[in-house]
């Protein structure tokens, strides 16, 4: 199970797989399950936003176990979670706002304990 942080510009937190982009976001929703999905809304000028990967989700049905959004576009975030906590299954974490401190810094002390 890994961790995804989709996001076309900010740094990627320790622990996380990086996709800069909708497709690259949707083949790792493909390859393996995903734990955390961390997702960002506006992805570069004329790409694909979050909201393609939020309907990638639906239409699949590969929902993660917590989906947060860290982007800093409001209409955005309420775009993804509508369509998200419509048909998210009953036991899917699902949060309008970042990740907590705490809990970033508990993935990344487990990414470096793994690798130790």
């Amino acid at each position: 199970m890994i961790h995804v942080y989709l996001d076309d510009f900010r740094a990627c937190p320790k622990g996380f797989v990086l996709a800069r982009n909708a497709e690259e976001c949707k083949l790792l929703i493909d390859s393996e399950p995903i734990g955390i999905l961390s997702l960002d809304f506006d992805l570069g000028w004329g790409q694909p936003t979050g909201l393609e990967v939020a309907r990638y989700i639906v239409e699949t049905g590969k929902y993660p176990q917590h989906v947060y959004m860290h982007s800093s576009s409001t209409h955005g975030k309420m775009q993804m979670y509508a369509m998200l906590s419509e048909t998210a299954p009953l036991d899917m974490g699902l949060s309008n706002h970042m990740m907590p401190d705490s809990l970033l810094l508990q993935i990344a002390q487990n990414a470096a304990d793994s690798h130790s």
